[in-house]
């Protein structure tokens, strides 16, 4: 595993954490892009017993690759879940910095060295649709105008500054998840990106924004739905009041 320092800290070496349900057309290619762009970062495949095979291909490729690993879980327990379980993988290991990408192809790994050369000068670095440079291909209107719509509601309710809140593609340094209490998420979807952007601003860490090119996956159909989404609305609504009557009291206190 190479251990040559990028940025000013030390990230390496990197893990990037691919959760997967039905994605077994998806990930062979995404492996393979992955490791063009960067051949010595490692890959844990989080399976959640994908009845297409996937995890049986992800096998495939760890037996051929010392660098790709897999964990199989017995049941489809949602994103959040499968991340979480990939970073205690990753943390009882030597990895320096954690990263989330997708299988689908939305995430381009050739974005990936920019991401990495972010997060050797801050804490976590988010691949950002929503800053100067980013972009989203292919996407239909209704599904940019939620998105967008999302990130303009987390904001103001947060009152974070934070431009793509629920971006999916972000690497953290080993500090951050460390400090984190993961044991206390329980968040999915757009929810638990939100959920650990909180966190890691909250526990006063540096978060960094990196423009990307976020292309609409062209195989497969997308794992987003109603109840995603009404978690989302909901939970930051809590998390906003939460938050600002925190801020009443620091000022009362003051007073």
């Amino acid at each position: 595993m190479s251990q040559a320092p990028r940025g000013a800290r030390e990230i390496e070496p990197v893990l990037v954490v691919i959760p997967t349900y039905n994605e077994r057309e998806n990930l062979g290619p995404i492996l393979d892009r992955l490791h063009k762009a960067l051949p010595d970062v490692h890959v844990l495949v989080v399976d959640d017993g994908s009845p297409d095979g996937t995890g049986e291909l992800a096998d495939e490729r760890a037996a051929a690759n010392e660098n790709v690993h897999v964990m199989h879980r017995t049941e489809k327990a949602g994103l959040g879940a499968a991340y979480i379980a990939g970073f205690r993988w990753g943390l009882a290991r030597e990895y320096n910095t954690i990263v989330e990408m997708d299988a689908d192809g939305s995430h381009a790994p050739e974005d990936l060295p920019r991401l990495l050369d972010a997060v050797g000068d801050a804490d976590l670095a988010i691949g950002s649709r929503y800053v100067p440079g980013g972009s989203v291909v292919n996407w239909p209107l209704k599904r940019q105008v939620l998105s967008r719509g999302a990130n303009v509601y987390s904001q103001i309710a947060l009152g974070m500054r934070t431009r793509d809140i629920t971006a999916g593609f972000r690497a953290y340094r080993r500090p951050v998840l460390e400090k984190l209490a993961l044991d206390e998420v329980n968040s999915h979807g757009y929810c638990f990106q939100i959920d650990l952007t909180i966190r890691t601003a909250e526990a006063g860490f540096e978060i960094v924004e990196v423009p990307i090119t976020f292309t609409e996956r062209e195989i497969g159909e997308s794992k987003m739905d109603g109840s995603i989404i009404r978690e989302a609305f909901l939970r930051v609504a809590k998390w906003g009041a939460e938050r600002r009557w925190q801020q009443v009291r620091r000022l009362l206190k003051r007073g």
